[in-house]
């Protein structure tokens, strides 16, 4: 099964996620199928803090992919922001 969900990179105490679908098997640092976005929750001044392409988000979604709760989250607050 294919999953929408967060990776974390970045440095100790700056995290930095990557919004990735991926096999739900495959570790959550492992190989991922495509990138879709990005999450910096210490965004700070004009940094862009979510970046999603909706388009491919949905096209996952479209064919199967479940998405994580805390990416569902995110995307329904960016949603209600734009």
């Amino acid at each position: 099964m294919v999953t929408i969900r967060l990776a974390r990179g970045g440095a100790k105490k700056r995290p930095f996620y990557e919004l990735v679908v991926a096999d739900r098997r495959r570790a959550v640092q492992g190989q991922c199928i495509e990138r879709i976005g990005f999450y910096n929750p210490k965004a700070s001044g004009q940094e862009e803090t979510l970046r999603v392409d909706m388009e491919r988000y949905n096209y996952w979604l479209s064919k199967g992919a479940k998405a994580s709760d805390r990416v569902v989250d995110l995307v329904k607050q960016k949603t209600t922001q734009a």
